[in-house]
């Protein structure tokens, strides 16, 4: 993972902060974020939102939840950065000894420092990679926003003019694909989607509709690298419920929606459920796509099962599933469902809008540390037994 042999440079492993960086009058952060659980020698309190530190080996916290049954993992704790309970969750951050900041939600973690890059990449790169860049030989900035074509290489199958009646026309007409892209996220309070997002500068607009709020402000704070997506000023926040926003869009709104979701159970079950599916699919514009977590195909065959199965009734143009190695979640890896609409064909393992070798987003953002090409298409590769189920879902 180091750029050289034994220098892991790019990686965050600890970060130093002063004792009174965490320690002030009344348990209150410099954002005026209330903190919960942290008592005056900064060691943890036994009240519920500690209950994931083990109480076996002090010092060191487990992840033990019952979506991942009879097995943990652990990283040892430095300093505990922040406790609180919001609305919907328990939030906490802690600084561990090799990952460096760690946000943990209801005892399950979400991001760390060091391998956040691996799944903020690759969920965002994967889709939005898989799209044409409209503004890359096709249309003029001084265009409408949907113009037509003669003819479009990347699209050789008939299309409508009224994108909207697409599943319900043969006839031959000219081809249209809008000037930029307007994506949506859903979740993703830490940033870090944002982030990766921002890179593609075809994108117009960046929508992101977040629960809770403790979240983005806790993730400002300790994780100014990932939060750093929030500084775009594409970006528009909506904290709210992400169901009920996606509802009340238009259709045909969104030319990608990513969701970035935690394990579904609490806030975020619904995120899994067919009727969800269902209001994405109306809020894309014919070839638009999703991405979304979708599990770890070592633990959760079962949900990646019938998640396929939502998905193929759902959306009539492409549906496929990716995974990712992330070190810190249950069993080292993490799945995406990627599908799209009835329209412009999408070809998610040939991505056509390669965002690799472009560094003009680096200089806000930093470099890609882990999507590349190579990476793009190894993700679609799948071992036997999951081929196996997800291929017997097909119509």
């Amino acid at each position: 993972m180091a750029e050289e042999s034994g220098a892991a440079i790019d990686f965050p492993v600890k970060r130093q902060r002063e004792d009174e960086e965490l320690n002030n009058h009344h348990n209150h952060n410099h954002n005026g974020v209330e903190m919960e659980g942290i008592n005056d020698n900064n060691s943890i309190s036994t009240n519920k939102e500690s209950e994931s530190i083990s109480s076996v080996i002090p010092g060191w916290f487990s992840e033990i939840s019952p979506m991942w049954p009879g097995e943990a993992h652990s990283l040892k704790v430095e300093k505990i950065l922040f406790q609180g309970k919001s609305e919907y969750q328990n939030v906490m951050v802690f600084q561990s000894s090799t990952y460096g900041n760690v946000l943990v939600l209801d005892g399950v973690i979400q991001l760390t420092e060091r391998d956040e890059c691996a799944y903020q990449e690759m969920i965002v790169h994967l889709p939005l990679c898989s799209i044409p860049n409209p503004k890359k030989g096709l249309f003029s900035r001084n265009m409408p926003r949907y113009h037509k074509v003669e003819y479009c290489p990347l699209y050789p199958s008939p299309q409508p003019d009224n994108l909207k009646h697409w599943a319900m026309s043969k006839v031959q007409a000219p081809y249209a694909w809008p000037l930029e892209d307007v994506v949506l996220v859903i979740g993703g309070g830490d940033g870090g989607v944002l982030r990766e997002v921002s890179r593609h500068s075809s994108v117009e607009q960046i929508d992101i509709c977040e629960i809770d709020k403790m979240v983005v402000d806790v993730s400002e704070q300790f994780f100014p690298h990932v939060s750093i997506g929030y500084k775009d000023p594409r970006v528009t926040l909506h904290i709210g419920d992400g169901v009920a926003f996606l509802k009340a869009v238009p259709e045909g709104t969104y030319d990608a929606i990513i969701v970035d979701s935690s394990d579904p159970i609490g806030p975020a079950q619904e995120l899994f459920e067919k009727p969800f599916f269902e209001s994405v699919a109306k809020a894309l514009r014919p070839g638009g796509v999703i991405c979304t977590q979708a599990e770890s195909i070592w633990l959760h065959m079962h949900i990646i099962e019938d998640i396929v199965a939502n998905c193929r009734q759902i959306f009539k143009g492409s549906v496929n599933y990716a995974w990712t190695s992330v070190p810190t979640y249950p069993s080292g890896v993490i799945g995406f469902m990627l599908c799209s609409t009835e329209g412009p064909h999408v070809d998610f393992k040939h991505p056509v809008n390669p965002i690799e070798g472009d560094d003009s987003h680096c200089k806000s953002n930093g470099p890609l540390k882990f999507y590349n090409n190579e990476m793009h298409a190894a993700a679609f590769c799948l071992p036997s037994f999951a081929k196996k189920v997800i291929e017997s879902k097909a119509i």
